[in-house]
């Protein structure tokens, strides 16, 4: 697989404002946020994209997804409410290729449609 933004910022290559690390997940602050509170949750394991899930491991992807509800936890976002959105491809706005949640919250968020 090529080499990401996101495989730098693991190596610490290139900075990050970082606000969870786990054996699973890494978890920065975009640096371009569309919400008061806006981080991305990337799995240390490398996959491409949503598509690839299939093909991961199960307790990987659990580990995961219960690190991005716990990201989502100590951002103080459980009361109010928060979205995790995963974009797959270009047309749904993916930018990199390496799998990747954005936790959204700290206001009324809408629907989200261009």
């Amino acid at each position: 697989m090529n080499q990401t933004i996101f495989d730098k910022i693991l190596r610490g290559e290139i900075p990050s404002d970082k606000v969870y690390e786990d054996e699973w997940v890494y978890a920065f602050r975009d640096i371009a946020p569309r919400a008061p509170v806006h981080v991305l949750v990337i799995p240390k394991k490398k996959l491409k994209s949503f598509a690839e899930l299939g093909s991961a491991d199960s307790l990987d992807l659990g580990e995961y997804f219960k690190a991005i509800a716990h990201v989502a936890s100590i951002l103080g976002l459980e009361n109010d409410g928060y979205r995790v959105i995963f974009n797959h491809g270009e047309n749904a706005g993916q930018t990199v290729d390496y799998l990747h949640g954005h936790i959204l919250g700290g206001r009324p968020l809408g629907f989200l449609a261009h």
